[in-house]
């Protein structure tokens, strides 16, 4: 059941966003498009709502109650740049909007970005560890309440592979090219 809510929040997100935009866009309806794109925390909020009334009705924890507190953070934290970057996109595409820039590969800014994006993990991070936390002390019982707190391990896998993949790696690379 949770999988299943999980890729509706998912879906609901993509097309909530891809919506609002092509009313933005395509429809020139930006009032609209500004009420629905208002509707994508919505989806967060419902996400871990449905979380917690699983768990305190005594479902067992399982990886998939942690990943939506994991999915929770990343669309906190990501969602508002991932919607400005398809905005762009879609300006472009239906608006005559000049052309997105390209984010830098090697050098300087392309190692800022990486870790302007390396911190922005941390951030989702942290707030998939509140959400899970907060869940563990508040609807949990003992045994959901250690399940629940197991998401420090698949975030901190997840961190030192950005880390290496991301920063160190773009890093790296450029110092290699100097």
């Amino acid at each position: 059941m949770m999988v299943t809510i999980i890729l509706v929040c998912e879906v609901s997100f993509w097309v909530t966003v891809v919506s609002g935009l092509l009313l933005r866009y395509a429809l020139r309806l930006r009032q609209v498009s500004s009420v629905v794109l208002v509707l994508v925390p919505l989806i967060d909020v419902a996400l871990v709502a449905a979380v917690a009334i699983d768990v305190y009705r005594g479902a067992e924890v399982t990886g998939v109650h942690r990943l939506a507190g994991i999915y929770l953070g990343w669309t906190v934290i990501f969602g508002k740049s991932t919607i400005a970057w398809l905005d762009g996109w879609f300006a472009y595409r239906f608006a005559d909007a000049p052309r997105p820039a390209k984010r830098p590969k090697h050098g300087p800014e392309a190692v800022r970005n990486e870790m302007k994006s390396f911190v922005k993990w941390l951030a989702a991070a942290g707030v998939a560890l509140v959400v899970c936390l907060g869940l563990s002390v508040t609807v949990a019982d003992a045994q959901q309440a250690a399940a629940l707190r197991e998401v420090v391990q698949p975030l901190g896998l997840i961190t030192v592979v950005w880390f290496l993949t991301g920063p160190a790696w773009v890093k790296g690379s450029t110092e290699a090219r100097r």
